[in-house]
């Protein structure tokens, strides 16, 4: 079993906070009346963590501590190999597939950081395939809370960057994933049009600084520029 990032959605939360196994109740106190103790409508059981969670914690703090990073493909043999008596396969899966439909992974993934192995070391970037869908998922969670229009900016956002990073140009990452149904192809044309707006920009700015005759220190100065964004334009 590989390491995948696309798995079917969970409850939102961390690894810390996602349920898997339900913990017995704790037996009732009698009333002095000694009537049936009077309990909350609808409480739900406490529930605990799968237990493989805190184990991959203890081993690699680095992966599955306070920081999450992307995991390399092909994880689960790597740590059924150094673990074997540890890690039992069936709960291995189980803990993985929990651990990678977090919001913390999936921000991880789609911040644009590359996969680790167990070393905690980069080896590949994330496929684009993933990314996208980390950034779209994460949006999907939260749309519809009160948050929703800070989830959508910042889900632009983020798909700007990954359009960028995945070296695909606007076209061809619109041809790869614009057939999306809402509301991942909403955000995808969104961010395409901050895209060509931004593009727009620097355009504007490169020939102004070109027809200004000013040095890159001076036209810095004039537009609130850095000296190195303006030599960038030049560049």
């Amino acid at each position: 079993m590989n390491e995948n990032d696309t798995p079917a959605p969970v409850p939102d939360g961390s690894p810390a906070s996602v349920p898997v196994d339900t913990a017995p109740a704790a037996a009732p106190a009698a009333t002095k009346s000694g009537s049936e103790p009077s309990r909350r409508r609808g409480k739900k059981p406490v529930r605990g963590i799968h237990p493989l969670l805190h184990t991959l914690f203890e081993l690699y703090p680095g992966l599955f501590g306070v920081r999450f990073l992307p995991l390399k493909l092909g994880v689960f043999e790597d740590l059924r190999t150094a673990h074997p008596d540890r890690l039992p396969a069936d709960e291995l899966k189980v803990a993985l597939g929990l651990h990678t439909r977090s919001n913390r992974y999936l921000e991880a993934v789609a911040g644009g950081l590359p996969r680790h192995d167990l070393g905690g070391q980069p080896v590949e970037p994330v496929a684009p395939e993933h990314v996208h869908h980390a950034i779209v998922e994460l949006y999907r969670r939260k749309s519809s809370s009160p948050q929703e229009a800070a989830a959508r900016q910042r889900a632009v956002s983020q798909l700007a960057e990954a359009i960028e990073r995945s070296g695909l140009g606007r076209d061809g990452y619109r041809e790869r994933f614009g057939a999306a149904p809402e509301p991942a192809r909403g955000l995808l044309e969104e961010a395409l049009m901050a895209l060509g707006q931004k593009s727009a920009r620097v355009e504007a700015l490169r020939r102004a600084f070109e027809a200004s005759g000013k040095t890159a220190q001076e036209f810095a100065e004039m537009y609130g520029l850095s000296a190195g964004e303006v030599r960038q334009l030049a560049g």
